[in-house]
């Protein structure tokens, strides 16, 4: 308790630093999950990805980031172990954000896409079990995360089968493809932005003093949908398409619509990874701040300080434009061979994924999430179509990312120990 009352700002200051750090890691690392496929698909260059994704990343971690953010705070370990000792409580939430951001901006250093997820629980789950013990952990709660990691790529997966099963239905294998998709891809737009909106409407704009009524959130929701399913079909019939690409490159004006449309889901994914996935970053910081402002009673709930969200938010833009190319070129184009109408599937099926996910406050894994869906989108083609290899490698550094998490996170809450006492 002395600690929290004679270097209370201090440690503010401090798990802000490692907070913006890890926020910094996660865009670093995580750009992948929102951009990746946009990019290997030629359906954005780089710089046109990175600034959609500083755009919609912003937006989703300020928008609709507090419900997972809630989880990674109070949800993970047992606050009530701390109740005695509030100072453990916040050197090893400092520790944690500290060693999560230093693993993810090393994986980014060598493009291995890594789980952010598993970084800052791997973090949270040691530092807990070496300053208090096993019990601290609320292990069910674990487990249900850890499973999460199997059953969203799970599911993921099949949504992004059937997505381009139902691609190949209705527009390719059909005798006038290209007509179909300018028939079918506003209908995909309607569909990409109605599962943002539902979640953020009605998850999100709490956030920002906006309280609506399920109803209301519904019209809405449908509203804003068919605007843009409506824009969407207008900026298709405007665009020009020329026969003589088919011969170059099989259905080459089919996938030029898709392209437009994958610039709707490059922007639904975005806000997906930053609402899920800024929690990982501002989760701990706002346990810090609020256990401070608390004089270092820990209290079941918290209220987010207002400067906390925008923190998170900023940090993973600038993390993204400096450092995210390679982890992108990574996921975009090394798991199996992406077009336009592939990418979407993928893309499509993991936002819904995790936009889900985030407005119920569970705290997924976007890496495998989006692995799982290119995977599902793989498969439709068969099996030979995906690069096993580098499958193998990106789950080795899924194994080694949880614990090198917990490793770095005691050895920084012994140092932070030593330095406060």
């Amino acid at each position: 308790m002395d600690i929290i009352a004679n270097y209370g700002t201090t440690l503010v200051l401090v798990a802000a630093l490692f907070g913006f750090l890890m926020a910094w890691g996660i865009g670093a690392n995580d750009v992948a999950n929102a951009m990746g496929t946009s990019v290997g698909t030629k359906s954005l260059t780089i710089r046109q990805a990175i600034i959609i994704a500083m755009i919609f990343e912003f937006a989703g971690a300020y928008l609709a980031g507090g419900e997972v953010t809630a989880t990674i705070r109070n949800g993970i370990i047992d606050s009530n172990a701390f109740a005695d000792t509030p100072d453990l409580l916040v050197l090893g939430m400092i520790a944690s954000l500290l060693a999560a951001g230093a693993w993810l901006i090393l994986a980014s250093y060598f493009g291995w896409p890594v789980s952010t997820t598993h970084s800052i629980i791997g973090a949270i789950v040691g530092f807990a079990v070496v300053s208090i013990g096993p019990e601290a952990v609320q292990w069910s709660r674990f487990g249900g995360i850890v499973g999460s990691w199997i059953i969203t790529p799970a599911i993921s997966g099949v949504i992004a089968y059937f997505m381009f099963i139902s691609v190949q239905k209705l527009i390719f294998n059909t005798d006038d493809p290209l007509n179909n998709a300018k028939r079918y891809v506003p209908f995909y737009m309607f569909l990409t932005a109605l599962v943002i909106c539902l979640v953020t409407i009605k998850k999100g704009l709490t956030h920002v003093g906006l309280h609506l009524t399920d109803g209301e959130g519904i019209l809405l929701s449908i509203a804003i949908s068919i605007a843009v399913a409506f824009a969407g079909w207008l900026y298709i019939r405007g665009q020009q398409y020329n026969p003589q690409d088919d011969s170059k490159m099989h259905f080459a004006n089919v996938e030029k619509v898709f392209g437009i449309l994958m610039i709707i889901t490059a922007c639904a994914m975005a806000f997906a990874h930053g609402s899920n996935d800024v929690a990982n970053a501002i989760g701990p910081l706002s346990a810090v701040a609020s256990i401070v402002a608390a004089g270092g009673e820990i209290g079941g709930s918290s209220h987010i300080a207002w400067w906390i969200l925008p923190l998170g938010g900023i940090g993973i833009v600038i993390g993204l434009a400096t450092m995210g190319e390679k982890v992108m070129a990574t996921v975009g184009t090394g798991i199996t061979h992406l077009t336009p109408s592939r990418g979407f599937a993928a893309q499509l099926a993991t936002a819904a994924t995790v936009v889900i996910a985030s407005g119920t406050g569970l705290p997924i894994s976007t890496t495998q999430t989006l692995v799982g869906a290119v995977m599902g989108v793989g498969l439709a083609r068969g099996i030979a179509a995906l690069n096993l290899g580098v499958l193998r490698n990106i789950v080795v550094s899924w194994v080694i990312t949880l614990p090198a998490g917990a490793i770095l996170a005691i050895a920084i809450f012994y140092v932070l120990q030593i330095c406060f006492s």
